[in-house]
C-alpha cells in the first residue's frame, strides 16, 4: 500500500533532485528486507507455538534443545530464552530500525492506487458491528479466528495426549480413580494453555513499543485486545486453580494448598497470583469500572504481585515463554516512569461553558506527533496516582511551541479539575506531569477524496487535530486535500463552543482558504438558537516555575534507535550477568540437577537482574538525551519570558471571551447549525462523492455502531470506515 503520511514534510517530488529516486529505491529495499526478516522470524515463532502441545515437541524437539543449551551458564532456562524470548525481542529491535527509517525517509509519495484502496477497504471495513466484541474489522476478525484456533488446538491437543495416557492400571498404581487422575491432568493442561495467552497479554499495553506499529496498531486502539486476552487468560487460570483445589480435596491432599516447594512448583505462590488476578478481573466488570473507576484503577496495580507470584509459581525457566511481552512492557513502563517525574510547563487553560477544559502546555520544537495522538495527564493536587488519557488537539507543525489537550468533565477526577480551574479564585501555578504523546506512527487521510467525520460531544477532539493537519498541508504543500464534512451531534448549544477550538490561536483567515470544510452541527435538545451570555470562554494564564520544563520526547527525536539500544543492550547485559551468576555460583552447587539450589532464590536473582539491566540502560539513554532537552527548555523559557508581558496585557487572568468573537470568518461561513433534529447519517454519508470516502467516527457506542452499520453495507464499496475510540 502506498500512501501519504500526514505529519511529515514530504513535498519530495518538488524539492528532491531526480537522482534521489535511487536513494528512495535503496531505502525501500532495506525496509522490504526488514519486513521479510520479521515475517520469517514471526512464522518460525508461530510454528513453535503450534508444535508446543504435540508429542514431537515434547519428546524430540525440547529434549534436543535442552541438551544443546543446557550449559553451565544458563541451565534449563537457556532453551526457553532461545526459542521464545530472543525471537520476540529481535522482532522488536528490527521494528525499531524499520520505524526509524520510515520516519526519517521521504519515501511516502502521493500516489493513488484504486486496487489497493479496494483491498484496504475489504480488510478495514467492519465485519461485526453489534455484540460483545463491539466493532470488529476484517483484519481483527482474521486475527481473532487465528487466536481462537490456537486456543482450541492447544487445549484439545494437550488434553488428548495427556488423558490418553491415563489408564485404570496407572490410576490403581497411584492409588487414585481414573476420573481423579484425569481431573489432575486437566488442571495441569489448563495452566499450560493459560500461560500461552499470558504471553500475549502485555503487548497491547506497552504504549511505546515497536511491535504494535509494525502491525499498524496504536496502544490506545489495542486496549480492547488486552481486555479480550485478559478475560481468556483469567478464565483458564481460574479453571486451573479450581480443578486443582477439587483434585486435592477428593484425593485427601488438601494440605497441598499451603505448599511452598523449593525445588518444584510452589502452590501457594500460584494461589496468591490467582487471587491478585481475580481481584483485578472483578473490577474490570463494565459497571464497576465506569461507576467506581478509582477502584478499578488502583486494583490494577496488583499486576505486579500477579506477575511476581506467577514467576515464583512456575519457575524462571518456564517463564521464558511469557517473558518477552512482559520484558517490553517493563522497558516501556520504566521510560514512562522517568518521564512522569518531570513537571511540565502549563501555559494556560481555556474553560468552556460545556464543562470542558483545554490545557495548553509548552513543548520542545523537536517533539512531533501525528493527528489523533493522546497524552496521559497527572495532576498531583487532585490525585498523585491517577493518569488519564486525553486527545491532543494541537498540531506539531502549526504550533511548534505548544501542545494542547481537551478534557471533558465526566468522572470525579475531571470534575475536580474543572471546578478548580473554573473557580473565581486566582491560581498562579498548577503542577502537572505527563506521559507521551502516543499515537499512530503515520496517517493517510490524504488518500481519500472526501473525509466524513462523525462525532458526538467531546468526540470532536481527535477531528480537530486532523483538520489542523489538513490546514497545514493545504497551506504549505502544493497538493490537493480532501473535502472535509464534519457532522457534530450535541445535546445543547453550549457544546458549540467546542468549534472554537478548531482554529489555532495564531491562525489567519487565509489558513482556511484552501481547505474545503463543511461543518454540520445538530443541537438535538434545543428548538432554536439562544443568545446566552453564559456561553463565555474563560482563559487562565499560569506563571512559570523554575522546575517546570516543556514537554519533550523522553528519548529525543531518534527515539526508535534509542529504544532499540535499550532493548538489545539490556538483554545482552542480562544474559552476561545471569550467565556469570549461574556459572560461578549456582552451577557449582546444583550441577544442573535442579534439585539442590533453591528455585525461589534462582527466580529472585533472575528478576532482580532483569530489573537492574532495564533500569541502568534506560536511565543512561534518558540521561544522554536530557542535556539536549535542557538546552531547548532554556531557550523556550527565555522566549516565553520576553513575551509574557504582552500576553498578560492582552488577556487578564480571568478574561472572558464571547463565543462569536473567536472563530474566523471562514470557519463561521462553513458552519450550519440545525436545532431540534438529529443527523440523517445514512443520507449524508451516501451523498458524499468520490472513489474513496473516509468515514471516521468518535463518540458514544451507539453512534459508532450506527455509522459502522452504514459502512458495512454491500452498497458502500467506496467507504473506508475507521472508529476512533479511547473509552475502555
Amino acid at each position: 500500500m502506498v500512501c501519504f503520511h500526514l505529519g511529515e514534510k514530504e513535498d519530495m517530488d518538488k524539492r528532491s533532485p531526480p537522482s534521489s529516486s535511487s536513494s528512495f529505491d535503496g531505502i525501500g529495499r532495506v525496509m522490504g528486507a526488514i519486513r521479510l526478516l520479521v515475517m520469517v522470524v514471526f512464522l518460525g515463532l508461530i510454528m513453535m507455538w503450534i508444535m508446543m502441545p504435540t508429542n514431537i515437541y515434547k519428546q524430540i524437539w525440547l529434549p534436543k534443545l535442552r541438551a544443546d543449551t543446557n550449559s553451565t551458564y544458563f541451565g534449563r532456562q537457556g532453551a526457553y530464552l532461545l526459542v521464545y524470548t530472543f525471537p520476540v525481542l529481535f522482532i522488536a529491535v528490527l521494528g525499531c530500525f524499520y520505524l526509524h527509517i520510515a520516519n526519517k525517509s521521504n519515501q511516502n509519495r502521493m500516489e493513488s492506487n484504486k486496487g489497493q484502496k479496494q483491498k484496504l477497504t475489504i480488510w478495514n471495513s467492519p465485519m461485526l458491528v453489534k455484540g460483545p466484541l463491539g466493532i470488529v474489522s476484517g483484519t481483527e476478525l482474521v486475527f481473532l479466528i487465528m487466536f481462537i484456533a490456537l486456543l482450541v488446538w492447544s487445549l484439545s491437543t494437550y488434553l488428548c495426549i495427556s488423558l490418553a495416557k491415563i489408564t485404570p492400571e496407572l490410576a490403581a498404581h497411584d492409588g487414585k480413580k481414573v476420573w481423579e487422575e484425569k481431573l489432575g491432568s486437566t488442571a495441569v493442561e489448563l495452566g499450560l494453555v493459560g500461560n500461552i495467552w499470558l504471553a500475549f497479554l502485555f503487548f497491547p499495553v506497552a504504549r511505546g513499543s515497536s511491535v504494535l506499529p509494525l502491525l499498524g496498531l496504536t496502544s490506545e486502539g489495542s486496549i480492547k485486545y488486552h481486555i479480550w486476552l485478559g478475560h481468556i487468560t483469567m478464565t483458564l487460570f481460574t479453571a486451573h486453580g479450581v480443578c486443582y483445589i477439587i483434585y486435592w480435596a477428593v484425593t485427601n491432599q488438601i494440605s497441598e494448598v499451603l505448599k511452598w516447594d523449593n525445588f518444584q512448583t510452589s502452590n501457594i505462590a500460584g494461589e496468591l497470583a490467582l487471587l491478585s488476578g481475580l481481584i483485578m478481573w472483578v473490577t474490570t466488570i463494565p459497571r464497576i469500572r465506569r461507576k467506581v473507576f478509582e477502584l478499578f484503577f488502583y486494583t490494577h496495580y496488583l499486576y505486579i504481585l500477579f506477575i511476581i507470584f506467577f514467576i515464583f509459581h512456575v519457575g524462571i525457566a518456564y517463564t521464558g515463554i511469557m517473558l518477552p511481552g512482559f520484558y517490553l512492557f517493563l522497558v516501556d513502563r520504566y521510560l514512562r516512569f522517568l518521564q512522569s517525574r518531570r513537571k511540565v510547563r502549563l501555559v494556560s487553560a481555556r474553560v468552556l461553558p460545556c464543562e470542558t477544559i483545554e490545557l495548553n502546555f509548552s513543548k520542545s520544537h523537536g517533539l512531533s506527533y501525528n493527528p489523533t495522538s493522546i497524552l496521559f495527564v497527572n495532576v498531583p493536587v487532585i490525585s498523585k496516582l491517577q493518569w488519564h488519557p486525553f486527545t491532543i488537539t494541537s498540531n506539531s507543525n502549526l504550533e511548534p511551541e505548544k501542545l494542547s489537550v481537551v478534557i471533558k468533565t465526566e468522572g470525579m477526577w475531571s470534575r475536580k479539575l474543572y471546578q478548580r480551574l473554573s473557580s473565581s479564585s486566582s491560581m498562579d501555578h498548577l503542577n502537572v506531569s505527563v506521559e507521551g504523546p502516543y499515537g499512530p506512527v503515520s496517517t493517510n487521510f490524504l488518500r481519500h477524496d472526501t473525509l466524513v467525520m462523525v462525532s458526538g460531544g467531546s468526540g470532536i477532539t481527535p477531528f480537530i487535530s486532523i483538520i489542523r493537519e489538513l490546514m497545514f498541508v493545504s497551506r504549505n504543500f502544493k497538493c490537493k486535500t480532501p473535502k472535509v464534512v464534519l457532522i457534530y451531534a450535541i445535546k445543547n448549544s453550549s457544546f458549540l463552543t467546542m468549534l472554537d477550538l478548531i482554529p489555532p490561536v495564531s491562525t489567519t483567515t487565509s489558513d482556511f482558504s484552501n481547505l474545503q470544510l463543511q461543518i454540520e452541527a445538530y443541537v438535538t435538545r434545543e428548538k432554536e438558537a439562544k443568545k446566552d451570555k453564559a456561553n463565555l470562554i474563560q482563559v487562565k494564564w499560569f506563571k512559570p516555575s523554575t522546575t517546570d520544563a516543556p514537554i519533550s520526547a523522553i528519548l529525543g527525536p531518534n527515539r526508535w534507535l534509542w529504544l532499540a539500544a535499550i532493548i538489545s543492550s539490556s538483554f545482552i547485559i542480562f544474559l552476561i550477568l545471569i550467565g556469570i551468576i549461574t556459572h560461578y555460583y549456582i552451577y557449582p552447587i546444583d550441577h544442573n540437577t535442579n534439585a539442590i539450589f533453591s528455585y525461589p532464590l534462582r527466580t529472585f536473582l533472575n528478576m532482580l537482574v532483569i530489573c537492574m539491566c532495564i533500569a541502568i540502560t534506560a536511565s543512561a539513554a534518558v540521561s544522554l538525551n536530557k542535556k539536549h532537552n535542557a538546552r531547548e527548555a532554556k531557550q523556550i523559557q527565555n522566549m516565553q519570558g520576553s513575551t509574557s508581558t504582552v500576553m498578560s496585557n492582552s488577556l487578564t487572568n480571568n478574561a472572558d471571551i464571547e463565543l462569536e468573537s473567536l472563530p474566523q470568518q471562514s470557519l463561521g461561513q462553513a458552519t450550519n447549525v440545525h436545532y431540534g433534529e438529529r443527523p440523517d447519517l445514512k443520507r449524508i454519508i451516501s451523498e458524499c462523492t468520490g472513489s474513496s470516502v473516509g468515514v471516521l467516527v468518535a463518540g458514544p457506542k451507539t453512534l459508532r455502531h450506527e455509522v459502522a452499520t452504514i459502512c458495512s453495507s454491500s452498497l458502500a464499496k467506496n467507504l473506508h470506515f475507521e472508529s476512533i475510540s479511547f473509552t475502555w
